[in-house]
């Protein structure tokens, strides 16, 4: 069996087991998930709350952006406060002053001596945490101090969330608009969603079979709550399991074992050197045929120039509403576009962009390496092209009528905001956008079909792997459309997952490293043979920890214990490939100095070397910052988690759709002299202005909110009190300069691509030093 036929066997058992693993993963979250109850009762059998009141509550969350604003069990927005930790420490301090006055004789329970208080807590914390749910009756019992004070809690929300003089203050911190949700019965509807949220976070979850050692005569196992005990809430005994402790350790040694495998693996094939490889005299590429449809795709890169730039100015618009709230430079912004909006289109725009690049690449690409160009292929793409301009004209303009409380609950799940991070548009739009990219998988794959059924060769094994990744691209949007309007929470947060992190981090980073192959090798600056080994052993090393590693996000959504140890020792795994990013980075670096012909190609290389570098930044080290489980049972939701958002999904994939934008562009317009004065500045630019960003004001301020999560707990480090302090104001305005600059690249990025067709001048050679500013 020869190696190639080797890796591909071991790649098919590794995905297979994997994914076996997770799908049983999936069926024990959705086992262990915090029940719905029927009813809410009081002791006295006065009803609270019902399924209906808790269903519809999420609704209306959904509608008003859902998490977007705010969070729910940490994953979500950063301004407004995590509504689960913020319910339940309001709640604990509203049952611990009911007590103070009752039986303490003073106003609050900070009145206390701290003996008194200490004595209120050990009171509080059994109430709080006991499971009073009833299976056969399907309902929740609760004591009547505990209902007096939800009620206290419910009547600030209804006040928070509607139009009421005495809560302004706090809708502007929290970047609110006047009538966040527009009628009070909603508003009541959505106390009880968020009651329930809480009610999960504090709720010890019944006894597990399957206990590691067993229980001894007066030792009793500690319980942890539906969440892990998340949030950290001192008042009602959240505190970290021993179980993330002990999976937080592993993780690391994981991840050491992990380094030295790979660092011996690295020594032993170096070692062994490779045959001299010719590299050409002159560009492969130089006199390629552009098809008509490969001329079609032009239209793609200038829509993601477009939609960049304005993911920009929302971004900016979002970061903005921290210091102002409601307003934008004393204008009342949030009236006509509400930061939970802001929020949403700057988000879902930093998927569709980067999408939009790489799918303009696959079509592209896929008759460049074929020569094959079928029938109506030009109509597919321009077909493709509008279908995409729909989604996104169609699905913002149903998330505007939706957050602005103008669509209504009946018709928000299908054509609104769903409400979900990064699977905010409606079910019909989620649709449409998995058809457009099946119709993608076929345009690509019958542009291929003559390479994939010819002869078996090295280049048609990188040709079917870019294939697969192209495939599983489309497939795996699906995942988008598992769940339904009234799907469990737990449910949901497991499959928007496999949306968000397998299709995002997993295959995307296949399809990129087959496409970076593939370039290198059809410019005959590698051996084909060799750049086929090499895809296939990357394939597998990034989906070795890639597919599992999903786990790492849904440590605190419902999930046991089991699936915690899964998602901490292979999410350790993902971060293994990127401790020696640093050789990929300087071979691609060695490949674009190798002969005076790759000059033409010297900025997209560039590109290639800062996609490295972000790779082992904010994909490595800032990801297994926050990854291990007790890491983030204090940093989700603080911004440390955009720290490693934002470097990790421009960094690495934004910087990767633009070096690939420029490959093909070389292709579109490589018969036009190149002035890279622009290219230059915009290379810099972004990267200087995205590390600015994180070291000025991310990066410092998650550590605060980390001090303070730790100090105080989780709801103070997201609250009010806290992000409106002026070193806080201070750090988000540092974003300015770093901001500032980072735009000044995007600008001077759209501006060389502009010059490429409206002050173009035509080479008269088809060598490096006809570019100038290089």
């Amino acid at each position: 069996m020869s190696n190639t036929k080797k890796l591909w066997l071991g790649l098919l058992v590794l995905l297979t087991l994997s994914f076996s693993v997770l799908l049983w993963a999936g069926t024990e979250i959705f086992r262990a998930a915090p029940p719905m109850p029927e009813k809410v009762l009081t002791e006295d059998g006065s009803v609270v709350f019902t399924k209906a009141d808790i269903e519809t509550g999420r609704q209306v969350w959904q509608s008003i952006g859902g998490m977007q604003l705010g969070s729910i069990w940490g994953h979500g927005g950063y301004v407004a406060p995590d509504w689960s930790a913020d319910w339940l420490h309001r709640e604990a301090i509203g049952v611990l002053d009911i007590w103070a006055r009752r039986d303490g004789g003073m106003a609050t329970y900070a009145d206390l001596p701290e003996a008194e208080q200490g004595a209120l807590r050990a009171r509080l914390q059994p109430m709080m945490r006991k499971n009073t749910y009833d299976a056969a009756t399907g309902t929740i019992t609760l004591d009547l101090d505990r209902v007096a004070s939800l009620s206290n809690v419910a009547a600030h929300y209804e006040s928070l969330f509607g139009n009421d003089p005495t809560t302004l203050a706090l809708r502007d911190a929290y970047a609110m608009k006047q009538d966040t949700v527009d009628t009070l019965e909603h508003r009541r509807a959505l106390t009880a969603f968020f009651w329930w949220t809480a009610w999960a976070a504090s709720t010890e979850r019944a006894s597990e079979a399957g206990a590691l050692a067993p229980t001894e005569g007066g030792i009793v196992d500690k319980k942890v709550t539906y969440t892990n005990n998340w949030p950290s809430e001192p008042l009602v005994g959240n505190t970290p399991p021993p179980a993330l402790w002990v999976w937080s350790a592993f993780s690391v040694l994981f991840l050491i074992a992990g380094i030295a495998i790979l660092g011996w693996h690295h020594a032993v094939t170096h070692a062994r050197g490779e045959e001299p490889h010719q590299i050409p005299a002159s560009d492969p590429f130089a006199a390629l045929k552009i098809t008509p449809s490969m001329r079609a795709v032009a239209k793609y890169f200038w829509v993601v120039l477009a939609l960049f730039v304005v993911q920009i100015l929302l971004g900016a618009i979002t970061a903005h509403y921290q210091i102002e709230g409601q307003h934008a430079y004393g204008f009342a912004l949030s009236e006509i576009l509400p930061y939970s909006l802001s929020r949403t289109w700057h988000t879902q725009l930093a998927v569709l962009w980067i999408a939009v690049a790489w799918l303009g690449t696959g079509l592209y690409i896929a008759p460049a390496l074929s020569g094959h160009e079928p029938k109506f292929q030009r109509f597919g793409v321009n077909f493709l092209f509008v279908s995409l301009l729909l989604i996104v004209v169609g699905s913002f303009t149903g998330q505007w009528f939706a957050v602005m409380q103008k669509l209504g609950l009946k018709y928000n799940f299908w054509f609104g905001h769903q409400g979900w991070e990064y699977a905010d548009m409606g079910r019909f739009w989620q649709w449409y956008l998995f058809v457009g990219l099946l119709l993608w998988v076929t345009l690509v794959g019958r542009a291929l079909w003559p390479v994939l059924r010819g002869p078996a060769n090295a280049s048609r094994t990188i040709i079917a792997l870019m294939f697969a990744s192209t495939a599983a691209i489309g497939l795996f949007f699906g995942a988008a459309l598992m769940w339904g309007e009234h799907t469990h929470i737990s449910e949901v947060e497991y499959w928007r997952w496999w949306l968000v992190h397998l299709w995002v981090e997993g295959f995307f980073e296949v399809f990129a490293t087959a496409v970076m192959a593939l370039i290198f090798s059809r410019l005959g600056l590698i051996k084909t043979t060799t750049a086929a080994a090499a895809v296939l052993f990357a394939t597998i090393v990034f989906m070795a920890g890639g597919v599992l590693g999903t786990l790492h996000h849904l440590y605190f959504v419902g999930t046991p214990i089991a699936v915690v140890a899964l998602g901490a020792s292979f999410s350790a795994l993902e971060v293994v490939p990127l401790a020696y990013i640093g050789f990929e980075a300087y071979h691609t670096w060695k490949l674009g100095k190798s002969v005076p012909w790759m000059a033409r190609y010297r900025w997209p290389v560039m590109f290639f070397i800062a996609v490295s570098f972000w790779n082992l930044v904010g994909a490595g080290l800032f990801g297994f910052l926050i990854n291990p489980p007790l890491s983030l049972y204090y940093m989700q939701g603080l911004n440390l988690t955009p720290l490693h958002g934002h470097t990790a999904l421009f960094g690495v994939y934004g910087m990767l759709g633009i070096a690939l934008m420029l490959f093909c562009l070389r292709g579109l317009r490589g018969q036009m002299v190149w002035d890279t004065r622009a290219l230059k500045v915009s290379f810099w630019a972004l990267n200087i202005g995205l590390s600015l960003m994180a070291l000025l004001t991310l990066l410092p301020l998650g550590i605060m909110q980390l001090m303070a999560a730790l100090e105080h707990g989780y709801w103070f480090a997201r609250s009010a009190e806290f992000m409106q302090r002026p070193i806080v104001q201070l750090l988000v305005w540092m974003r300015v300069p770093g901001d500032t600059i980072f735009s000044v690249g995007a600008l001077a990025l759209c501006w060389f691509v502009l010059r490429l067709w409206i002050a173009s001048r035509r080479e008269t050679t088809l060598v490096g030093e006809t570019e100038t500013g290089g």
